[in-house]
């Protein structure tokens, strides 16, 4: 009789994950605000190929704001994002907010009162405000940490911790490309940054936002 390998492809791990051929092990990763007093911390799961999922938490201290916010987040193979789900809560008041992308390139919102279709300009990117791992899901998918490019892309982009939606549009270029770590600058608006990721297209340093620790 052949041994039980929670890590053998296609097996149930000792969690419950039913793991595919590409995946591997779950991590946990955690990120420190620069100048606010803020944590980010995920439990990730990544696979060779684009594919991500990921659950999450977030806790802003700071004097300016004071929220936790918690996610759960499923990438596909192809890299865009399926499915978002996104939980806040502050000292007054509770919220939630769902959203799913069709299988024609639409986006499904729930705020808690029923779905609304929404195209926000065919985006297949989320960006959740101070959450730096959904700057990964781009990066991974274009290969921008592994080869020279530069995208200009819509994002749904959804702000904290009053989980407002709106389509915006972001550019992310490659800055240089090395085994340990590469650069990406990334612009919204006004606002631009050459942001430190690893091999995986995980960020690293996200100047004036967030360091991983």
């Amino acid at each position: 009789m052949n041994s039980f390998n929670a890590t053998d492809a296609g097996r149930v791990t000792s969690t419950g994950e039913t793991r595919s051929p590409s995946a591997r092990r779950p991590e946990m990763i955690t990120w420190q605000g620069i100048h606010e007093p803020r944590l980010e911390q995920v439990r990730l799961l990544l696979s060779s190929d684009q594919r991500l999922r990921a659950s999450g938490r977030l806790v802003a201290a700071g004097p300016d704001e004071q929220f936790n916010a918690s996610f759960e987040v499923s990438v596909g193979e192809s890299g865009q994002v399926n499915r978002l789900l996104l939980r806040t809560a502050t000292v007054l008041e509770e919220r939630q907010c769902s959203l799913s992308r069709t299988e024609d390139g639409a986006w499904l919102v729930d705020h808690g009162q029923g779905s609304k279709r929404e195209t926000f300009n065919d985006a297949l990117d989320v960006d959740v405000q101070f959450a730096v791992l959904f700057n990964a899901i781009p990066i991974r998918r274009l290969g921008l940490h592994r080869e020279p490019g530069e995208h200009a892309l819509p994002v749904v982009r959804v702000s904290l911790p009053d989980l407002s939606v709106k389509a915006v549009t972001q550019t992310y270029k490659t800055v240089s490309v090395a085994d340990d770590v590469s650069v990406v600058r990334f612009k919204s608006g006004g606002f631009e940054q050459n942001v430190k990721v690893d091999p995986n297209g995980l960020v690293l340093e996200y100047p004036l936002i967030s360091k991983r620790i």
